[in-house]
């Protein structure tokens, strides 16, 4: 099969286009025929060598955090999917590579895909729509009358942390540059801020959970909006020793998280607030609890710019310029 790998790393590496064997099948996956993957920025934060004591994966690798395609072959104690059902996902860490014409995923990170969606619109969707899922629903908590602020509310977890937070019914708050105001404001945003002349510390207090993306000065600033108890949930950094713990990782990176987040820690301490990171994980079954939501109109995924799969490291590039509106896309099939 062609699929497109890295043999190392580097911010300036791009993608080569290969020759390989298909993915082994084991006994719970099911092998997906790809006929979109979306792009994320971890793709190019992997690229660049940013995780790999986190992820220490093996090369040459292929990337590719989201797919939307067909089951064409399934493992002897697959239950749940048959052949020629339409589904996507967002594979464990360790099983990506949706850069490719065919890719294996365990059956418990994989969902129907959304009846109303194209295969390009689902590829859009699995990591943002769990990140915010996890973010919002599991470590947020987040309940009906709490305000809660999204940072970059037109990126691609923004758009869609934005909608789920106003179907949980919190007032929503984001930053943004001010032509994407009507966007937001059609997903559910209330609060709009222009980062480029409004600073949100001067227009926001009192708010029940910040969702960061941002860098470590904005995210010791959102700190400074929350209530007493309010949760501060960061999908950008710095790492925390529980999620250290959580990863397995060697006791020396465990020691340099705890340096790094030592001082967002001690600060959230000080403020009466909880600090969190969160590195999303696949779960099919919270997969299924969005496609509900897509398929009840609550959640609309944004599609920027749709590629085909000869322009994937065009696609790369536009995604790290931080340009996008929503997702970016290759069509594989």
């Amino acid at each position: 099969m062609k699929a497109y790998t890295i043999s190392k790393y580097g911010k300036k590496e791009t993608l080569h286009l290969n020759d390989v064997p298909v993915p082994q099948l084991k006994d719970n996956d099911v092998l997906i025929e790809v006929h979109a993957a979306g792009l994320n920025l971890l793709d190019a934060k992997i690229k660049s060598g940013e995780f790999k004591r986190i992820l220490p994966y093996r090369l040459p690798l292929i990337l590719g955090h989201d797919v939307a395609g067909v089951v064409t072959k399934i493992g002897k104690n697959v239950k749940k999917f048959k052949l020629g059902d339409e589904v996507y996902s967002r594979p464990a860490d360790f099983q990506i590579g949706t850069f490719a014409e065919f890719i294996a995923v365990h059956e418990n990170d994989v969902a129907y895909k959304p009846k109303n969606l194209t295969m390009e619109e689902a590829a859009s969707v699995p990591l943002v729509a769990l990140t915010a899922w996890q973010a919002l629903v599991e470590k947020a908590n987040l309940k009906k009358g709490q305000k809660v602020f999204i940072q970059a509310g037109s990126g691609g977890v923004g758009t869609i942390a934005i909608q789920l937070a106003k179907h949980l019914g919190a007032t929503v708050a984001t930053t943004a540059s001010e032509k994407s105001f009507p966007l937001l404001k059609t997903l559910g945003a209330e609060v709009l801020i222009d980062y480029k002349t409004q600073d949100f510390e001067d227009v926001l207090n009192d708010y029940d959970a910040v969702l960061n993306s941002q860098d470590t000065k904005t995210l010791e600033k959102s700190i400074h909006i929350l209530k007493a108890g309010g949760k501060a949930i960061s999908i950008s950094g710095p790492p925390t020793p529980e999620f250290a713990k959580e990863a397995g990782v060697s006791w020396f990176v465990k020691i340099i998280l705890t340096f790094l987040s030592s001082n967002i820690r001690k600060k959230s301490k000080k403020q009466n607030v909880n600090y969190a990171f969160l590195f999303m994980r696949a779960d099919g079954e919270q997969l299924s609890k969005i496609t509900a939501l897509i398929e009840a109109g609550a959640i609309k995924p944004i599609v920027d710019k749709v590629y085909p799969f000869e322009q994937i490291n065009e696609a790369l590039a536009y995604v790290e310029s931080g340009r996008a509106k929503g997702k970016v896309v290759v069509k594989v099939k």
